[in-house]
């Protein structure tokens, strides 16, 4: 099993690395901990070990340092102040060490895997299980907030999941900077993540797991728009935690939110559960309250009209009035009453697309073809596998061509909710179009000199939509606002107009999602 004990990803410079005196398998340290595999290392380069605490005869996680001294200060800092806490969804630390040349945290061993990996490897998960280890960290965050402390490092790689099913958040990194509502909105991370598998960077704190799927303004996507079946509450209560414009409720109040939320998913009410709403910084309402009160008295008043108002159309009709001159109540009809928007795509599905339905769109009279090859493998459902452009000499495609891209075909007028594009770096400019017809569908073959005129045909005639993206900071995009739900696509063009500082375009996978 992986144990992982990652640090500060993005803000933590990775430390000198040994070459001499390193420790190595049986070693014993402090006279006390024995040494048994070096698991991995942390993204700060630090070394992680699995130990034996030879005294208690209890298994150990050995965080090792160097060199120690000024340097490691701040982890042995973090790891006094966490010892402090006693809490069944924390980590227990043992013991911190500074031995000058190098520095040591002990702490609990975890039989199982960061969240991180879990996701990797199975992918996202269902809203009943995001739930509940968001609810695990949440209680975790409350414990450390309870003594005044603040975690500092809550993502999906400190967020750990064992063997046993309990879930652990590892490795508190607190500095004078943090504050407690970045710890709560960390949380919000944590579920947006269990739910998408992406982690939001700007609004929840820097990782290497990749970035949420943003919009052109650079805003996130929520999660019901990243992946089909995300329940409306969890989705709002998500969004609400990550919107730097609302304030965060603290972190009791949030734990006992997911408390109530996890025990409506053990009982199978998830749909009739509402969710603990936050209002705009400097409102005169605190965040901190849940409106559950309010909302129940004003769904029992609206109860009450809907019943009397259908008792009094019911007593028109007894009465012998006309049909035709009263408005017709359909058994069950309650407009307006959750669902999908008006108009929008119901329940969308990625589309399973073959090698025969992509090509790349080259209208350039430059270039030696390089680009047209391999296209399928932007749509063969491994982000493994890339189609690459050559490298070209500037971020523009040059004088004699304003773009590149690639022309998707759904064999059929299809309804599309989302385009994404994952690329292998940020910086791209980008934008999708749509058309009638594909004039170069019966020279897919062909070559370069019959396929460039009726590319420049086909780019000239397609409309934009969607929204662009220029010199995008995401390596995920995400097409979804310009896409009409009443209308139905059959092509869908990815134009590509500037190239990332590498002056090459990779593209891992374009998922297309619709019914």
């Amino acid at each position: 099993m992986t144990q992982v004990g990652e640090g500060r990803e993005a803000a933590e410079a990775v430390p000198s690395v040994m070459t001499l005196g390193e420790p190595a398998v049986g070693d014993v340290m402090a006279d006390r901990y024995q040494l048994e595999e070096h698991v991995n290392d942390d993204s700060a380069g630090r070394q992680i070990w699995r130990g034996t605490d030879v005294i208690l005869r209890r298994p150990v996680a050995v965080v090792l340092r160097y060199p120690g001294g000024e340097d490691a200060a701040e982890m042995l800092q973090s790891a006094v102040a966490a010892s402090r806490v006693i809490h069944p969804n924390l980590a227990g630390v043992y013991d911190a060490i500074d031995e000058g040349e190098r520095a040591y945290v002990v702490r609990e061993w975890i039989d199982g895997v960061a969240l991180r990996d879990v996701v990797a490897e199975s992918g996202p998960m269902d809203a009943a299980r995001a739930i509940g280890i968001a609810r695990a960290v949440a209680d975790a965050v409350a414990a450390v907030h309870s003594t005044g402390m603040i975690h500092g490092n809550v993502h999906a790689g400190t967020t750990m999941i064992g063997t046993d099913g309990r879930v652990v958040l590892a490795d508190a990194r607190t500095d004078g900077d943090d504050k407690p509502d970045a710890d709560v909105r960390a949380v919000g991370g944590v579920l947006y993540f269990a739910l998408t598998g992406h982690w939001p960077h700007t609004e929840a704190g820097a990782s290497r797991v990749q970035d949420a799927v943003r919009d052109g303004s650079g805003t996130i996507v929520a999660p019901r728009q990243a992946r089909a079946g995300v329940p409306a509450y969890l989705d709002d209560l998500t969004m609400d935690l990550l919107d730097p414009k609302l304030a965060v409720p603290a972190s009791d109040v949030l734990a006992a939110e997911l408390a109530r939320l996890d025990s409506a998913a053990e009982e199978q009410y998830l749909e009739e559960v509402g969710p603990l709403r936050f209002t705009q910084s400097g409102d005169e309402q605190s965040p901190e309250q849940p409106q559950s009160a309010a909302r129940k008295i004003a769904v029992g008043v609206a109860a009450l009209l809907a019943i009397a108002v259908i008792g009094l159309m019911l007593g028109i009709s007894a009465l012998g009035g006309d049909p035709e001159d009263k408005p017709a109540v359909e058994a069950g009809a309650n407009p307006g009453a959750g669902g999908a928007a008006p108009g929008a795509v119901s329940n969308p599905q990625p589309f399973k697309l073959t090698k025969d339905q992509i090509r790349v769109v080259d209208p350039g009279p430059n270039g030696d073809g390089g680009d047209r090859r391999n296209a399928e493998l932007a749509i063969d459902g491994d982000d493994g596998t890339s189609w690459e452009t050559q490298t070209y000499n500037t971020r523009k495609f040059g004088e004699l061509k304003d773009g590149l891209g690639l022309l998707i075909d759904l064999g059929s007028p299809r309804q599309v909710s989302s385009v994404k594009i994952q690329l292998g770096e940020k910086g791209v400019s980008a934008e999708l179009k749509t058309g009638e017809t594909d004039p170069g569908a019966a020279k897919r073959g062909g070559s370069n000199d019959e396929l460039k005129p009726l590319d420049r045909d086909l780019v000239n005639s397609y409309g934009t939509i969607g929204t662009g993206f220029t010199n995008s900071e995401a390596s995920t995009m995400a097409f979804i606002d310009g896409l009409d739900p009443d209308a139905k696509y059959q092509y869908l063009l990815v134009w590509f107009t500037e190239l990332p500082d590498s002056r090459k375009i990779v593209v891992d996978e374009i998922i297309v999602e619709g019914t």
